[in-house]
């Protein structure tokens, strides 16, 4: 028989106690909740790659209606998507309903406001989902590792210290076997961490797009203009003036 030490997952399994698979499993369970997430995230970022390319259809639209239907064919079930028809059914609230309820007592634009508010809130309620579980795996998952290796160690000293064998080839296999749930946690939390701050840029960048595309919808539904000339000049001059 071979005397090489087995260095594998399945020695390394076959040697662990109950401790050492639970910290094992939940490592796997982290990997996967956040592997999750990224995907999740990435279908979400193709479904939004032409938001911009909408947005600049509805605002070349010739009135409010055609503009509203091109937004929705090029970009169903976006967040601007979704403001616009917010804005539009805030607006046709508004002028349908007679002053009924407390709301109804603030004018056009504040209804319109609270309205654009509500829409962009629930937008980055849902563009947020998934990222406090990732900086949480990302900040803990190196420090489960962590505890599985030292746990892994004192497992192994205790065997060492029971058979009275400190040789090179007895301490080898068991130190390096537990220093792999520190390789482990680090394998799970890096791409956690990198996933979390790519996903809260792409968030950042969205959720601005969007409070600019709900600015040019108070003006154009507030002061009363169709999306054309007068709206873009405005949205000219807002972007030379920051």
């Amino acid at each position: 028989m071979s005397d090489t030490p087995d260095f594998g997952f399945a020695h390394l399994w076959a040697q662990g106690d109950a401790l050492t698979h639970g910290v094992a499993l939940i490592l796997v369970a982290m990997s996967v909740a956040s592997w999750y997430w990224m995907l999740a995230r990435l279908w979400v970022w193709r479904r939004l790659r032409g938001s911009a390319a909408a947005v600049e259809a509805f605002w070349n639209a010739g009135d409010l209606a055609a503009g509203l239907a091109e937004l929705h064919r090029q970009a169903p079930g976006t967040p601007a998507a979704r403001l616009a028809a917010a804005a539009v059914d805030a607006v046709r609230d508004i002028d349908e309903h007679t002053a009924r309820r407390l709301a109804d007592g603030m004018d056009r634009g504040e209804l319109l406001t609270r309205a654009l508010r509500r829409s962009i809130t629930a937008s980055r309620r849902h563009l947020g989902r998934g990222l406090t579980l990732l900086a949480s795996i990302g900040a803990t998952a190196p420090f489960v590792g962590l505890f599985g290796t030292v746990w892994g160690i004192y497992h192994a000293l205790v065997a060492i210290s029971a058979t009275g064998q400190a040789t090179l080839d007895k301490v080898a296999g068991p130190v390096g076997e537990a220093l792999i749930m520190t390789a482990a946690g680090i394998g799970v939390a890096l791409p956690a961490v990198l996933a979390y701050n790519a996903i809260a840029r792409f968030n950042r960048d969205t959720l601005g797009d969007l409070d600019a595309f709900a600015h040019d919808l108070h003006v154009c539904l507030t002061i009363g203009t169709q999306p054309g000339a007068e709206v873009r000049a405005l949205r000219v001059a807002a972007k030379g003036a920051a």
